[in-house]
């Protein structure tokens, strides 16, 4: 029987709460929701799960192990027996050991979601394709905030989520839905 595909779930963390709190624009606010969605279909399926958590190194990091910001928000907590990993830099496979258990595992898909898209969601996606995994994607399940970029111009978050899309898909991912993933498993 072929192995399951591994969620894999970035950084879905406090500090993005308090981002939004202090007026920072987010797009895709169901993406928590479908990431709970697809936890609890891994989970019904005895699917593996990996937890992925950003900790910050600057002093000024919203995600500093101490601070309010690092603690993961409650419909995304693992559960006893899922692994949680933490990184210190954008992509889940640098100085981790992700790599390593999920071919350990025999673990060949990667189903994709968390916070935020056009950084830690991205690095994580693009390393993922380059070491020859199959990365799914999840575009309901992620999300990203408004940014203004090196020329003072002002970008939606909504842009700057479908540009990552485009980016990645094809190349480095398939781009799927939560209904696409949930689908997979009640065919399977």
């Amino acid at each position: 029987m072929p192995h399951l595909p591994a969620l894999i779930v970035i950084d879905v963390q406090r500090a993005f709460d308090e981002w939004e709190a202090a007026g920072k624009r987010r797009n895709n606010p169901d993406a928590v929701a479908r990431i709970a969605d697809l936890l609890t279909t891994f989970r019904a399926h005895r699917a593996p799960i990996y937890h992925i958590r950003h900790e910050g190194t600057n002093p000024n990091s919203s995600f500093l192990p101490q601070s309010s910001g690092y603690a993961v928000k409650d419909e995304a907590r693992e559960q006893p027996g899922e692994t949680v990993i933490v990184k210190r830099v954008n992509s889940a496979f640098i100085d981790t050991d992700l790599e390593q258990r999920l071919r350990a595992a025999g673990i060949g898909t990667l189903v994709i979601c968390g916070a935020t898209t056009n950084h830690c969601v991205e690095t994580t996606t693009r390393m993922a394709g380059n070491l020859g995994f199959d990365a799914r994607l999840v575009r309901d399940a992620t999300w990203t905030f408004d940014r203004i970029g090196p020329d003072g111009d002002k970008h939606t978050a909504e842009e700057i989520h479908a540009m990552t899309l485009s980016n990645l898909n094809g190349e480095f991912a398939h781009i799927v839905t939560s209904d696409d993933v949930i689908a997979s498993f009640a065919a399977k």
